[in-house]
């Protein structure tokens, strides 16, 4: 087990380390001049000259990349160009709107995947499983800025049940609280939770078909057991390898995802923060977001490694060997 738990460690920080190395070096092959572009066409030498050693533009790429790495690995971060915030400070302050709108549809993905992927699975190629797979084809074939701009005009404009965009914050001294902000949340979770579901359920339901046709199921129902005990305490926990693969890779693809959706209900999360730092060339702000997203999502992927182990012990014994 602690060969399994170091090997996968040792997997995260060299897959953290070479995107860093990436990401910096993309940055650095963007055609034009930070300086240049941040002072305007009619900027004077001596001002660019001051702007990029302000930046630390005039030094060598390795010392930069030596020095961002160093920051980081220090609990420090840049300056942003544009708000002249620390990066931190701006990132932690938008993933208090991000982190839990990826939560909130994630939730609603796993609870009615997993429902309708056990239904269909159960009700192979009768009417309910034709119907269930009928609209998740629909969903796969929405984009979500699309489904979210149909549930702003359902649920804002004509029913008036909740405002079409903004967040007002998590703390009542600000005029929001905990129910506000669920509740300006829900249609965003909504939208990026229909593909994510859709995606999930065709999964859950192919897992759950597979297992089914194993001997374990055989022999625990001629133990006596119903079909609704097989279904979720035998065949959902073998047929969850490849459910929890996808689901590391749809929670990581919603926190990206929320760049479109929050634009569109005009959230203040680390969506809007990386489009406003492209439309200002913020490139401190864009290399640090970038980092976060990418280290979140190794993260998500760590775990799910850790539940694989949890879930199939097999895991841990071929890797120990």
């Amino acid at each position: 087990m602690h060969w399994f738990v170091w090997r996968r460690l040792l997997s995260f920080v060299l897959t953290l380390w070479v995107t860093s190395v990436v990401v910096f070096a993309l940055l650095e092959l963007l055609p034009g001049n930070a300086a240049q572009v941040i002072l305007g066409e009619t900027a004077t030498p001596e001002s660019i000259a001051a702007m990029e050693d302000k930046l630390g533009l005039n030094q060598p790429a390795a010392s930069r990349y030596l020095s961002w790495v160093g920051g980081i690995m220090q609990g420090q971060t840049g300056l942003s160009i544009a708000y002249d915030t620390p990066t931190a400070q701006l990132m932690a302050e938008r993933m208090q709107v991000t982190l839990p709108l990826a939560v909130m549809a994630m939730g609603l993905t796993v609870v009615l995947a997993l429902v309708l992927g056990l239904y269909t699975a159960a009700q192979q190629n009768k009417a309910g499983d034709v119907g269930v797979m009928t609209l998740s084809q629909l969903g796969l074939a929405v984009p979500n800025f699309w489904l979210a701009i149909l549930l702003i005009l359902l649920f804002a404009v004509h029913l008036e049940w909740v405002n079409a965009g903004g967040f007002p914050g998590w703390s009542e001294a600000d005029g929001g609280g905990v129910l506000e902000g669920i509740k300006a949340l829900l249609l965003p979770a909504m939208a990026l939770a229909a593909v994510q579901t859709a995606i999930l359920t065709r999964v859950t339901r192919s897992a759950v078909l597979d297992n089914l046709r194993e001997d374990f199921v055989r022999t625990a129902r001629a133990k006596g057991l119903s079909h609704r005990q097989v279904l979720w305490h035998h065949v959902l926990r073998n047929a969850m390898i490849p459910v929890i693969t996808v689901m590391g890779l749809q929670f990581g693809n919603l926190i990206t995802s929320a760049i479109v959706i929050e634009n569109v209900f005009v959230l203040p999360g680390i969506g809007r923060l990386i489009f406003q730092a492209i439309a200002n060339r913020d490139l401190i702000v864009v290399r640090d977001v970038v980092m976060l997203l990418a280290a979140l999502v190794m993260l998500i992927n760590f775990f799910i490694d850790m539940l694989y182990a949890w879930i199939d012990p097999r895991l841990k014994a071929g890797h120990a060997k």
